[in-house]
């Protein structure tokens, strides 16, 4: 990480600013909430304030794992507070923003559904995993933030790396096709076609719902290709004036719904071979801190 290191106040800000996006990246690949990754970088940036950058001899370094150490502080526990949640769990999405500059840096491999396989891991594996294969520290700069050895943070990323392989799914890469079924999908609960849903979701299509007690959803997964499209048309019903549209959500299409101007939810779905495999709702009004179109 060595570089030109900034010696004034001024010019360490400077350098923070710089840096702040792939900083809010770090954390919010550790912690999946944006709100909690921007409050540790927020953090970060007070403990430098109080720290004689003289001594500093990489800046860029201490500043990631400086940032790194305070959202595994974060993440473990969250742990706690996640293991008291009212129904299933789901990171808070991230829209790509018009502009990149204004996007969080998220790697490419930093996916919808690894995130999602990144909640199984421990709070150590899935910092060794995002650090060092996500953003491509070194084995010393994650035992620097883990306060562990090399060697295990070595193993520990490994153990995540077999984790991850063996559960992120193996979605369709095609845009066009993918675009096609996120279309279709977007249309059949928008008219409550239910024929047209079964003809999209594979037989063991699983929802997920993420309401966090706000909202109503469901409190557990939904599973197998005719519940989810009786509960998706049974949503719709619900909300007949709401609207839809497609998203970049971490880096691959989403649905967000809206109705009477403000976010109802944002769907993420996985497809294998023109097929709906999963659908991950996220209602959870506390999550929508990544959208750029909210509403009033």
């Amino acid at each position: 990480m060595n570089e030109p290191e900034a010696r004034t106040p001024a010019e360490a800000a400077a350098h923070f600013e710089r840096l702040r996006p792939r900083l809010v990246g770090v954390a919010y690949g550790l912690l999946g909430t944006l709100p909690e990754a921007e409050d540790a970088v927020q953090d970060a940036w007070i403990r430098l304030q109080r720290t004689n950058i003289d001594a500093i001899d990489d800046l860029t370094g201490w500043l990631v794992t400086t940032t790194a150490r305070l959202a595994l502080d974060v993440l473990r526990s969250a742990r706690h507070r996640r293991e008291t949640y009212i129904g299933p769990w789901l990171p808070e999405p991230v829209e790509t923003a018009p502009d990149p500059a204004d996007t969080v840096s998220l790697a490419d491999s930093l996916s919808w559904a690894m995130l999602v396989v990144l909640e199984t891991l421990t709070p150590a594996e899935r910092a060794a995993f995002v650090l060092h294969d996500v953003f491509g520290l070194t084995f010393d700069d994650v035992a620097a933030a883990l306060g562990r050895t090399p060697a295990a943070c070595r193993k520990l990323a490994s153990r995540a790396r077999d984790h991850v392989e063996a559960r992120t799914p193996r979605f369709d890469v095609d845009p066009r096709r993918h675009r096609e079924v996120v279309d279709a999908f977007a249309a059949a609960t928008g008219t409550g076609d239910l024929q047209g849903l079964l003809a999209l979701l594979a037989p063991d299509a699983v929802l997920t719902s993420d309401g966090g007690g706000r909202v109503s959803a469901a409190r557990r997964p939904v599973r197998g290709a005719d519940k989810v499209a009786r509960f998706l048309i049974g949503v719709n019903a619900k909300h007949p004036e709401g609207e839809r549209r497609t998203i970049l959500v971490n880096g691959g299409l989403a649905l967000l719904f809206t109705e009477a101007g403000r976010v109802a939810n944002v769907t993420a779905l996985g497809i294998v071979d023109g097929r709906i495999t999963t659908v991950d709702m996220v209602r959870n009004p506390d999550k929508f801190h990544g959208l750029h179109t909210i509403g009033p």
